[in-house]
């Protein structure tokens, strides 16, 4: 366990709800007797969620409890993957991907943009508790970079405009639009939309 999730203010206890309980037995029934432990990563995300985006060692240590794991064991997947947050993080998680793709098609501008707007700088939270900025590793949307994914969302092919337009759309209490920021469907190659919006350019004319 890293010092700086250890320093966090940690509860003292954590137990699913009862509704997450049936997600839990559900999960579980996908193994076989004796292979359990495979369901860690998912109830360990169960748990982040149910826990306001965070996992609390108490959550961890639940559902080592309940698939018979030493609690190391868990502690060592919550803390290798990047998807579990160790600590607090905001209403509005904010990763930007900044590996080779992204950063060669303008993350820098991104990061800058989202460092402008939401007043805060990388793996800080707003004072408001809405927003949490974070750089992330490749997120696998490399053929739409730049991209970052907010929540469960991915949003892709951002310039400073669009990202600026939805992270106000956010702090405004809107749902912006996920996925491709330029009017394209999902990966299709640009040139496709370029040709597209010429013949359109062409009749309109």
């Amino acid at each position: 366990m890293s010092s700086e999730a250890e320093a966090v203010q940690q509860p003292d206890s954590f137990s699913f709800s009862a509704e997450n309980q049936g997600r839990v037995k559900t999960e579980i029934g996908k193994y076989p007797d004796g292979r359990q432990a495979s369901a860690v990563m998912p109830l360990l995300d169960l748990a982040q969620r149910q826990n306001n985006g965070w996992l609390p060692r108490a959550a961890m240590d639940h559902v080592a409890e309940l698939l018979g794991m030493p609690p190391i064991r868990v502690y060592e997947v919550a803390t290798f993957y990047t998807m579990y947050n160790l600590k607090p993080v905001g209403k509005h998680h904010v990763q930007v991907c900044t590996n080779l793709s992204c950063w060669l098609r303008g993350s820098d501008d991104v990061i800058t943009t989202c460092r402008r707007v939401l007043g805060v700088d990388v793996g800080q939270t707003t004072e408001d508790g809405m927003f949490t900025l974070s750089e992330a590793e490749c997120l696998g949307a490399c053929s739409n970079a730049p991209m970052m994914q907010i929540g469960d969302d991915y949003y892709e092919d951002l310039d400073m405009g669009t990202t600026q337009a939805i992270l106000t759309k956010l702090r405004e209490g809107g749902v912006p639009d996920p996925g491709p920021q330029i009017g394209r469907r999902g990966a299709e190659p640009m040139q496709r939309d370029h040709a597209k919006n010429q013949a359109a350019e062409g009749e309109d004319a």
